[in-house]
Parts: structure tokens; sequence; C-alpha cells
């Protein structure tokens, strides 16, 4: 294989392949530009596509890079083959159907998007939601995070060889999923956080099911930590792979895991706390390298950290009712409906036309396991929205792809892109 000199290695500013495919093969056999890159005569630089239809792109994620031998010198994310317009639906939908819509869009944590849509919803209604019903989201959250990362470590192990972790972390995230399977209905988009509290009360039994899990997840754990944590091969593909700096992260909007992995503790749960996290005790996990072991690390580590928390909300989950009493926005009781006519009518015009909210914008935001997931609103008065934008984390991520791959080997690539831990549903929304 070909050796790339010093003067064929560009400056970051450039990581960025920023032309057409045509256009930067055209620029890949100017002498100027690949002046001394090969110490083979006529061996220049080479475009290639990795996806959309890969399988270490976690989606329709398509990389175009320009390679060197098996060194990337440039590449560019290209996104928009998922084209789901979801924002644009929402416009169509009143805002008691908006959270069946952007469920859908992480679909590895589809409670977060229900959940930011809703506190959006509640701050223009100026509503407070019970006390129950605010535990009870945190505790569906905390759970969905652990489920999301259990997703991440199988795919990440899975990426970078690692077989069995993909079975093993796909069986640890099913018994959080059948959990959420016996609350709301559903394994994924549940639709299950709505405008004013949640869809229905915790079943009998709930306590158990969690303990459950809490019980049998430290061991799995501590099993993931022999397989990959401490294991050579695993260190290598990793340690000093797609290092970013705080600085950087910072310029390019970087949240989550991303932006933690360069020491920056910055979650929203702690920093602007939503919810009752200033009423529970956990721990910001951050790195120190910025690279792609940190930004595993934190993840696994988070799930210990959401652990802490849902055992907290086990011990303080509070009685009363899980949505509010505000006739406005809330349906009646199903066993009024068959008791009078003024709750028909009340639940038939609230699942019809919907409930308006007043007039106003407003920006709201949480932290899902992949960074700020954030909601821009507006109404009119209507009770559909007139402008719904998500600020998917995702999304902003991607765009440290290139700065990351920079100067990394082809195989490298795999284990940055994984580390992001991408979810195209909330990209092309």
């Amino acid at each position: 294989m070909s050796t790339v000199t010093a003067a064929a290695i560009r400056r970051p500013t450039d990581a960025v392949l920023r032309i057409s495919e045509e256009a930067a093969l055209d620029a890949a056999v100017v002498e100027d530009d690949v002046e001394a890159v090969t110490a083979e005569p006529g061996d220049g630089p080479m475009l290639i596509n990795m996806g959309p239809q890969h399988p270490s792109t976690h989606g329709v994620l398509r990389i175009a890079m320009e390679l060197q031998g098996e060194t990337v010198l440039r590449s560019k994310p290209i996104i928009g083959y998922l084209h789901t317009g979801m924002e644009k639906t929402a416009e169509d939908l009143t805002f008691l159907q908006g959270p069946t819509n952007v469920t859908r869009m992480d679909y590895a944590s589809p409670l977060f998007t229900e959940l930011v849509f809703c506190l959006a919803v509640e701050d223009l209604l100026g509503t407070e939601i019970p006390p129950r019903a605010t535990w009870i989201r945190m505790l569906m959250c905390e759970l969905n995070r652990m489920s999301s990362h259990l997703l991440f470590l199988a795919t990440n192990g899975m990426d970078l060889g690692a077989v069995g972790m993909m079975l093993y972390g796909w069986k640890e995230r099913e018994e959080i999923l059948r959990f959420f399977e016996s609350v709301t209905g559903l394994r994924m988009n549940h639709n299950y956080i709505r405008p004013g509290g949640v869809a229905a009360d915790l079943p009998d039994g709930w306590q158990d099911d969690v303990e459950r899990i809490l019980t049998v997840l430290p061991d799995r754990l501590e099993q993931f930590d022999t397989l990959m944590t401490g294991q050579p091969i695993w260190r290598d593909r990793t340690q000093g792979v797609g290092v970013i700096t705080a600085d950087e992260a910072i310029a390019m909007s970087a949240t989550g895991p991303l932006l933690r992995s360069t020491g920056e503790a910055w979650d929203l749960r702690r920093t602007m706390p939503y919810l009752a996290y200033d009423e529970v005790d956990f721990d910001v996990v951050v790195g120190a390298y910025g690279d792609t072991f940190d930004r595993y690390s934190i993840r696994l580590n988070e799930i210990r950290e959401s652990m802490r928390i849902v055992e907290q909300c086990l011990d303080k989950m509070p009685k009363g009712p899980y949505r509010t009493e505000d006739r406005k926005v809330t349906p009646p009781p199903r066993a009024r409906i068959d008791e009078s006519m003024e709750a028909l009518i009340h639940h038939f015009k609230i699942f019809t036309e919907g409930f308006r909210v007043p007039p106003g914008e407003t920006y709201v935001a949480v932290e899902s396991p992949r960074g700020e997931l954030g909601c821009y609103l507006v109404s009119d008065g209507g009770p559909k929205p007139q402008r719904v934008h998500i600020r998917a984390p995702s999304f902003v991520n991607l765009q440290s792809l290139p700065h990351l791959m920079y100067g990394g080997l082809l195989a490298d690539a795999i284990a940055i892109i994984s580390s992001v831990d991408p979810i195209m549903g909330e990209v092309d929304r």
C-alpha cells in the first residue's frame, strides 16, 4: 500500500469534501493539489461512496470519501434518502396527534421526542402536570436511555467485529422493551407521553418488573466490560481514533456523549434541569481524550447512572393522577363516556377537533441519548401547530464526521461513525 507523505496531508480546515463528485475527481489529479502524495507515480487519490445501504452507517446515510490508499483525506456526509417530512406533517396534525408523529423520528429513543414536543405544548398552554406524571415521564425516559445505549453497545460491537456483543446487547435491550410493551402496549413508537401527562397509569406490578431489570443489568454490564473495555484489540481499534477537542466540538454545536467525551460536563439534566432531575442524584459521565473509546465508555457508564435515577424513581414515585385535570386538554375517563352525554361530546371533540393552544412560540430542549433534543413550536391560536422544528442531535453531530475521520484509516471510519451513534430518522425528519 502506498504511503502518504507530510505534503499530502491536507489541513484540518479542508477535511470536508465540499465539491461535487465530478469536480472532486477532476481536482484530485491537479498537480498542485496532489504533489508528492504517493511514493508511486500515477497512484493518486480515489473517490468512493460508503452507503447509503452500508450496514455500518446505521441507516440511509451516504459518506462520500476521498481516499489516498487506506487514508481518508476528505469526506462528506450526504443525507436526505429517508425524506420523511415529519416536521411538515406536524402542521396538519392536532397537538394531541403530534406525539404520534414525532415519536417516529428517533426510533431508538422515541419517548424523548414525545417528551420534548409535549413540554413545548404545555409551555404554550401554561399547563402544569401532576407530580406523578412528571416522575412517570422521567422513569420511562431513563429506561429508554438505557435501551438506546444497549442498542449502541450491540451495534458498536458488531461494527468492530465483536459479534457476540450484538447478541448480548440486543438481549438486555429486549427486557426493557418488554416492560415498555406492558406499560404502553407497544415496544417502540409509543405515543405514551401526551400533552398534560401520560396516556395511562403504570400497570399493577410495574415495580417488580423494573426491579427485575435493575437486578439483571449490573452483572451484564460487568460482562460487557470484560468482553470489550479491557480487550486489547478493542482498545487498539478505538483509543486515539476519531479524536475531537472541546473547542472543536463546541464550535460544531456537538452535544451528548460526543461533547462529553472531550471533558465538557454539559448535560441538560444537570445544567438546565427539567422534569424532576433536580431532585435526583446522578453523575454526569465525561471523558478525557475525546476519542472513540471515550464515547463508548461514556454510554456504558451512563447506563449505570440511569439505573441510579430509575432506582430513585421507584422510591420517590408519588401517588395521584397521571394527567392534568384540565378539561380543555384531557379527555374524560373512559367510564364517564357511558354515563354522561356531555363527557361523550367532550371526548369526541377532543379527538376530532383537538384543543386550541394560545398564540406564541417557544423552544424547549431535553437531553436525549444522542445530545440536545429541542423543539421549536409556533402556535397561531388554533388546534394545530403553525410550525414545528426539531433540533435533532444526530443531524447536528453528523457535521463532525469529516473532522473526526480526517487523516484516519478507512477501517477507522466505521468505528467513528458508530461512535457518533446517528439515528437517520431524526436527521431526515
